[in-house]
């Protein structure tokens, strides 16, 4: 198994983890709101590096690495939110806000390394 499948496999388990942190959350209007958030945006990571898995040149494979970069950095951000305003516990969030923060540095490196082929 090369990168790209360990990757797509490891956002994809990322994102079922969001999920079922989404079903969780407390029913209150502000963690409804938060949680949404957070639901696109960890989802879409998966989403956009299979994309990119699939994508027909190395201009569009660098674009979705860049989107997956920004949706794990926004994601960390929701998740700094839920724990920071104590709608959810920080001792609950530690572990996936760490893999967030792993995802977010792998598909950096994996965008700063890129090299267009020509």
């Amino acid at each position: 198994m090369g990168f790209n499948d360990e990757f797509r496999d490891r956002t994809k388990k990322f994102s079922l983890r969001i999920i079922k942190l989404f079903q969780a959350l407390p029913k209150t209007e502000e963690a409804k709101i938060i949680g949404r958030q957070l639901l696109r945006s960890s989802t879409s990571i998966g989403a956009n590096f299979r994309a990119a898995t699939r994508a027909r040149s190395s201009k569009e494979f660098y674009a979705k690495i860049c989107i997956v970069v920004e949706e794990a950095d926004e994601t960390l951000y929701w998740l700094d939110l839920l724990s920071e305003s104590k709608i959810f516990p920080e001792s609950k969030l530690k572990d996936i806000a760490n893999e967030a923060m792993e995802i977010t540095k792998i598909a950096s490196v994996t965008r700063k390394n890129f090299k267009f082929s020509k």
